[in-house]
This record gives structure tokens, sequence and C-alpha cells, in this order.
């Protein structure tokens, strides 16, 4: 009999008999003692082939780590090395265990990344226009899923949920009020100072007046205040539609009966589309009142010749090139986050993601779109 010495309480011994090998296995087979007794195994690295018996009824404790020394080891002398193993009577849980591991470790994936150079230029391209396309064809999904449910729910004369919409207008409108407007005034007056200083060398500090209330109401007051709201309540639509999504009540509405775009999405669409126009008209007024204020500070301005310089520089086409956007802006930020909301898996990283993807998909889907509409009027002359 050949015994290794031992330098824990773990411990394997090697029975040479006639009918073969036997290696009796006792005390703590565990992770404390899995590099010792590693080594020991490895001195039996020589040994493959014949008759081998296991006796694992010695052992007085084993997790995965001391199962998986014994696993190793017994694919290295029995089958890979044309030889058997089999258990002795006794120990039954810690054969179950053993018996339980796979043969080996599962080869790592092959990175998709790699390969030709042709592959690794335009694959990133390919896949970015087929994601380009399913999210297309996604958003028109839902934004013809939201309308035509509102039809069906209009011709069964149950009408559309008023409460629902007025929560939500609630929620993205009213309480966006105080950060709207505060981010606005700011604007303005930066512009206004920013401004004033350049237009001062050339004796044209009245022009500070067209200048922020062309800006603002053309562009900056709908542009800001639809970034404002992508960020805000763009984010709040994908969290809480995700978070539905995880909890697995978009499938309960769908075994209801109930359509998940209808209950969930159309009334955030609806809010949006009354709350963002209604929030750029309040962005305007902030702005220009805070440009007021400054041009009365540092050009002394007074409010009534800013007024009546801004009722000469603007008309109606300033104003409505402004407001035709929010609209079409409050409807992107809407379908964006609804499709990544339910675009969320079941794990809280998945949410976290989808969630950043919708603001960044929104913040450059309507500056984007903004900048169409720029060139768009100015195609018209409008």
């Amino acid at each position: 009999m050949t015994q290794l010495q031992s330098q824990s309480v773990a411990d394997v011994v090697l029975d040479e008999a006639r009918t073969g090998r036997r290696f009796v296995f006792s005390g703590d087979w565990r992770h404390h003692t899995a590099e010792a007794m590693a080594a020991k195994l490895k001195r039996f690295g020589k040994l493959s082939g014949g008759q081998n018996e296991f006796d694992l009824s010695s052992i007085t404790a084993m997790d995965t780590a001391g199962a998986w020394l014994i696993r190793r080891f017994m694919n290295g002398i029995g089958s890979e090395a044309g030889g058997e193993v089999r258990f002795a009577d006794g120990g039954q849980r810690y054969v179950e265990l053993v018996r339980a591991l796979p043969d080996g470790l599962p080869l790592p994936k092959r990175d998709s990344r790699r390969g030709s150079l042709f592959q690794r230029l335009f694959a990133p391209i390919g896949e970015l226009t087929v994601s380009i396309w399913t999210d297309t064809f996604a958003a028109m999904f839902i934004l013809g899923s939201a309308v035509r449910g509102a039809q069906m729910k209009l011709g069964r004369h149950a009408g559309v949920s008023p409460a629902a919409i007025v929560h939500q207008i609630d929620r993205m409108g009213v309480m966006a009020v105080p950060i709207i407007t505060l981010m606005s005034f700011l604007i303005g007056a930066i512009i206004a100072q920013q401004g004033a200083f350049q237009l001062r060398s050339f004796g044209a500090e009245i022009f500070v007046v067209d200048l922020v209330g062309i800006l603002q109401l053309r562009e900056i007051g709908v542009l800001l205040t639809a970034i404002m709201i992508a960020g805000r309540s763009g984010s709040a639509i994908t969290a809480e539609i995700g978070s539905m999504k995880m909890r697995e009540e978009v499938d309960a509405l769908k075994v209801m009966g109930l359509s998940p775009v209808g209950v969930l999405v159309f009334p955030r669409l609806v809010a949006l589309t009354i709350v963002l126009p209604l929030l750029t008209i309040v962005a305007n007024f902030a702005a220009l009142t805070g440009a007021a204020f400054v041009a009365w500070g540092y050009s002394d301005i007074t409010f009534a010749t800013f007024l009546a310089r801004l009722q000469e520089s603007i008309d109606f086409s300033t104003v409505a090139a402004g407001m035709i956007k929010a609209p079409f802006m409050a409807l992107i930020i809407g379908v964006v986050a609804a499709v990544e909301g339910l675009k969320v898996g079941g794990s809280a990283e998945s949410l976290g993601r989808h969630v950043t993807s919708s603001v960044v998909k929104s913040i450059f889907v309507v500056i984007l779109v903004d900048g169409l509409f720029a060139m768009f009027y100015a195609a018209i002359d409008f």
C-alpha cells in the first residue's frame, strides 16, 4: 500500500491489488484543501487504464471544489485513458455529487467580432442597419396599435379612460413646470448676456431682443423642452413599462384580452402630445423673462422697450415654427420610450440598459427632427 503524505485533513490512499487499483478518499474535501489535494492527485497522473475503484465512504465533508478534483482525476485515469472506474459501496451522497459534474468545462465561445477584415469592418454596420429597421418597425407598430386601439374603444362606446390621461398629464406636465421654467429662464438669461456683450462693440445692443426672441421661439424653446422631457418623462415611461414586462404584468394584460399598447402606451402618448406644446409655451415665457431682466441689468433696456422691440422682431410664423414641432417631438419621445420598455428582459441590467438607450435615442431623434424641420422651413421660406 502506498500512502501519500498529507498536509491537511483530506487524504487519498492507493491500494494496489491483483484485480486493479483501489483509491480510498478520506477527510475534508472542500475548497480550503483543494490546492493541497490537487497536488497529491497530480502525482498519480502517470497511472492510467486498468480497473480502478474509488472509495468515498471515509470522506467527512465535500463541496463542489472537492468533487470537481475527484471528477477530473477520475476522467484522467478512466475512460479518457482507456480504463474503467467504479465506485465502492458507501458515501453515496458524495458519489452522486461527483457523478453530477460534467466530464469537462465547456470551451469558451469564439468571439464573433474576430474574423476577416471585411467582417470586422462591415458587421457592425449591418447590425446597426438591422437594429434601426427593427426599431422603426416596432415604433410604427406601436403608433398604429395605439391609434387603432383608441378607435376600437370609441366604437364600443367605452371611450378612452380620461382618468389615465389626466394622471399622466399631471405627472409629465404639471410636475415638470418648475424645472422647465428654471432651465428656460437661465437659458434665456445666458443668451441675452452673451449676445449683449458681443453686440455692444457694434453699438447694437438693442438687437439682443431680436436674437433671443427668434432663437428661443423658433428653435431653443421646443428643442430644450423636448430634451428635458425625454430625460425626465421618457425614461420614466421606459422604466414603468419595463418593470411591468419584468413582472409579467404585460402578459397578464394579454391574458385578460386587453391590448398592452392601448392600456399602457396610448394614455402616455396622448398626455405627451398635450403637455409638450404647453410646456414649450411656459419655456418661451420664462426664457423671454430671463432675457428681459438681463437686458435691463446689462444694457439698460427697459421692459417696455424690450416688449416693443420683441413685437417688431417676431411675427406669427416665428411662434408657429416652434410650436408645430412640439407634437411631433412628443410622439417621438413616447414611441421610442415605449419601444425600449417593451424590449426589457427579465433582469435589472436589461432595464437599466434600455432606459439609457431610450433617453439617448429620444434625444438623438429629437435633434435630428429639429434639423429636418429647419431645412424644411428654409426650403419653403417659412
